[in-house]
């Protein structure tokens, strides 16, 4: 891929279209910089046509395909690339920057059904009593397990919650999930013990130290009182299933995924799954009966006497 620096016409482009996506469909940042990068890279290599975003035709969006596919890059990442391609041209044409719109016959790469990774429910277990309670970061990162497993949240949600989306008394947590649609999700016994000993203990121990207003909003403080990054929680599940020998492989939303899967295999139904997950279309939800029938199959063949 080209590394040539973009042109202000390019980036200012690119940052008008970001901010107006972010005003329309109100996206994590995290959506927001994926949506960046690709835009970033399709301009770069637009540079090598030579051309620019506005003057770029449907052969150069299929030449930046054919050079992420020389780079080796995933189907899923070409798969990315097209979706932003599409959106940020659409934008294009209705703001009336284009006459025509030079992805309306880009094609992504074939998808294979890829299965998310997922723990058994004894690996969990084992996850979830790793964190030492004596230690007051342990103690936060405990609350946040045992929250993750019992809602199914998103990573990104869990460390974006406030302390009014919390209620114990009723034992609900209110999200702002994906495009700004909120849901209320169960928390669950376990999950509403371990949060009552954080806010009573840890929390109130990290404002202590650094000095912040108790009021603060946010649930789950860094070391200096900030709000966790995804990336740092993201080192401290690592840490704990290192602690306790997990050799599963382990992705950011491997709690979710279990979430999902153990609610299956114990009898939920799809679309309650749906609901709690924050899925818009059934159809992604659906990834987790396979994954919950390649269990049952699995359980089978192993127990079976006629397998």
């Amino acid at each position: 891929m080209a590394t040539q620096t973009l042109s202000e016409a390019d980036q200012a482009l690119i940052e008008r279209y970001i901010d107006a996506v972010w005003m329309e469909r109100g996206l994590s940042q995290h959506s927001l910089d994926a949506y960046t990068r690709d835009l970033r890279a399709l301009a770069r290599y637009l540079l090598t046509v030579p051309a620019t975003l506005l003057t770029a035709e449907h052969a150069d969006l299929i030449g930046f395909l054919a050079s992420l596919a020389q780079a080796n890059r995933s189907p899923r990442s070409q798969a990315r690339m097209v979706s932003s391609a599409r959106g940020f041209y659409r934008y294009c044409l209705r703001e009336s920057l284009l006459a025509s719109d030079p992805a309306l016959r880009l094609e992504p790469p074939k998808l294979g059904r890829s299965l998310p990774k997922t723990l058994t429910e004894s690996e969990v277990e084992a996850l979830l009593a790793a964190p030492d309670l004596s230690i007051a970061i342990e103690q936060r990162d405990k609350a946040m397990l045992e929250l993750l497993y019992a809602s199914g949240l998103r990573v990104s949600e869990l460390i974006g919650l406030t302390m009014a989306s919390i209620n114990l008394r009723q034992g609900v947590v209110r999200v702002i999930g994906k495009g700004g649609k909120e849901r209320l999700v169960p928390l669950g016994d376990q999950a509403i013990d371990y949060l009552q000993q954080y806010f009573a203990g840890a929390r109130k121990e990290f404002l202590a130290q650094i000095g912040v207003d108790p009021s603060s909003a946010i649930v789950f403080l860094s070391r200096r009182g900030h709000m966790m990054t995804r990336q740092a929680f993201w080192y401290r599940i690592k840490l704990y299933a290192s602690r306790v020998g997990l050799t599963t492989a382990l992705s950011p939303h491997g709690l979710r995924h279990a979430f999902a899967t153990h609610l299956l295999n114990h009898g939920a139904d799809l679309r309650v799954v749906q609901v709690l997950l924050g899925h818009s279309d059934l159809s992604t939800t659906q990834i987790y009966t396979h994954v919950a029938k390649h269990r049952l199959q699995a359980l089978h063949a192993a127990h079976h006497p006629r397998a």
